[in-house]
């Protein structure tokens, strides 16, 4: 066996406008887990979907156990022994388990005549298969019934049954539970004993110090270097990364709160099992932080003021008035927004431009004689929202598709900066990001706290909840089980002392 059994070599790739990959050369060592780091829009991403065959690339060549090899699609590189855990997940909602495990390779047996899919054998190596990850779904129920960590877990497991020589893990953890990451772990701890070559994209530092053998960075689309991981410090990473020295990611914030802007009384969800008698308040100027553990209702509870959710009980005030945010049109008319968790699923709307995605939340204001979409005004609105908020593209024309996960949640960013909300709830809004474009995010949310805007953040990341929140509300199983408010009490132990209150 040659000394890397995965090399890519001299890899360029240019999109309309935009040189994503230059000359980018990766080797990866059999039996190892190599990190693959950079911002978003460094082009660790297009470089995977280069060597996946999602993308063709410009130049360059793909070497495996030595040999060169033509990628020209996903299901030739999986013959190749090349399996990808995609970052943004494209589940069949409708569809079992483990009709996802196998799509586009049912098992199939002889009916007569015809070949039908074999769904006992299915369903049987899907339980298997799952066990082999730490999960125990049954393989018949429908995935729309599974968080996205559950997902994840899913295309992981699918990743590992296809006895893969190569597995592209690209931000796998972003959506899992602590638990589900160590059970994620123990599996690539498996993989490496048994010789399998692993590139780990996250911007998880803890994480990357934790698993990896080896590190490449990537800045700008052009290759940085490589390093042994037990030789590169957090501070150097970052460094090399952004091409600067990064010394606090969390900027000062000395918000100066005015009055109550909203205030939630005994929020209760139909279901039993969802958020039940939940109270809290929320004042202008103010950065409010939600924790707690995965499946603490948070996000249901924010989707429920926003009117995504059917409520059984309680009441919302904006600004001491009674609201009725049953629908989210009703909300947004009360000055509420909502940036979700799930960018990919229900944030960005994929197939449009840059444009598009941001004038949706204003076409209905900009209109001449009542009908015709004032474009000059659009136009001005889009162009002013890329400049404020340093979103990297050639213009307002391009796919949002095309670009950085960052750049992306600008964009959804922007869409609600131009509806101008008095009160803005961020779902996980870091979720995905490398370290510098979460430092631009968070600068964008203390600039809007200081112009009196009231901002609601769910975050599963606990630097974050600490280093962001003005207060902290905590929530487990449904309920709000504390409140902290003194700034010497924003503590690990005490958001888990009440994020664990069963």
């Amino acid at each position: 066996m040659a000394e890397y059994y995965l090399e890519l070599k001299g890899v360029s790739k240019s999109f309309p406008g935009v040189k994503a990959l230059d000359n980018v050369s990766l080797s990866i060592r059999p039996g190892t887990v190599h990190a693959l780091m950079g911002e978003n829009g460094a082009g660790k991403s297009t470089l995977m979907k280069c060597l996946f065959g999602i993308y063709k690339m410009d130049e360059g060549e793909v070497r495996i156990d030595g040999k060169p090899v033509t990628i020209n699609n996903p299901d030739e590189a999986m013959e190749m022994g090349v399996a990808m855990v995609h970052q943004e997940l494209q589940p069949v909602l409708p569809r079992s388990v483990a009709e996802n495990m196998y799509l586009g390779r049912f098992p199939t047996h002889n009916f007569g005549p015809l070949k039908v899919i074999d769904h006992k054998k299915m369903n049987e190596e899907t339980v298997y298969w799952l066990k082999q990850v730490g999960m125990d779904f049954d393989p018949k129920t429908p995935l729309s019934e599974l968080s996205i960590g559950q997902m994840q877990t899913i295309e992981i497991a699918k990743a590992v049954s296809r006895d893969a020589k190569v597995i592209i893990f690209d931000e796998p953890s972003s959506s899992l539970s602590e638990k589900e990451v160590d059970v994620l772990f123990s599996i690539m701890e498996d993989l490496r004993k048994k010789g399998v070559a692993m590139i780990y994209i996250s911007h998880k530092m803890d994480e990357i110090k934790r698993i990896a053998d080896d590190i490449t960075i990537m800045r700008d689309g052009t290759y940085v270097g490589t390093w042994p991981a037990s030789e590169m410090t957090t501070d150097d990473i970052i460094a090399k990364m952004v091409g600067r020295e990064l010394t606090n990611i969390y900027p000062e914030h000395n918000d100066h709160p005015g009055e109550v802007v909203l205030e939630v009384k005994g929020l209760s969800s139909i279901h039993e099992h969802s958020f039940q008698d939940c109270s809290f308040t929320v004042r202008k100027g103010e950065i409010v932080g939600f924790g707690g553990l995965v499946g603490a209702q948070r996000t249901e509870l924010m989707e429920a003021v926003f009117g995504m959710r059917h409520i059984a009980a309680g009441e919302i005030y904006v600004e001491g008035q009674k609201v009725d945010t049953h629908t989210p049109r009703r909300a947004m008319d009360a000055g509420v927004g909502l940036i979700t968790e799930d960018r990919r699923g229900n944030g960005i709307l994929g197939c449009l431009s840059i444009k598009d995605n941001v004038g949706v939340s204003i076409y209905d204001k900009n209109l001449t004689a009542g009908f015709v979409l004032d474009h000059g005004k659009i136009n001005k609105i889009v162009d002013d929202s890329i400049e404020q908020l340093s979103i990297k593209t050639p213009n307002m024309n391009e796919a949002i598709g095309n670009l950085s996960g960052g750049n992306q949640q600008k964009v959804i960013i922007a869409r609600w900066l131009a509806n101008s909300p008095d009160i803005l709830v961020m779902d996980e809004p870091t979720r995905g990001i490398d370290v510098g474009a979460k430092h631009e995010i968070y600068e964008i949310m203390v600039k809007l706290a200081q112009e009196g805007k009231a901002i609601i953040m769910i975050s599963s990341e606990m630097a974050e909840l600490l280093g962001m929140s003005d207060r902290i509300y905590v929530m487990c199983d449904g309920h709000i089980r504390g409140e902290i408010t003194d700034p010497a009490e924003m503590t690990q132990e005490k958001v888990m002392s009440y994020a664990t209150q069963f």
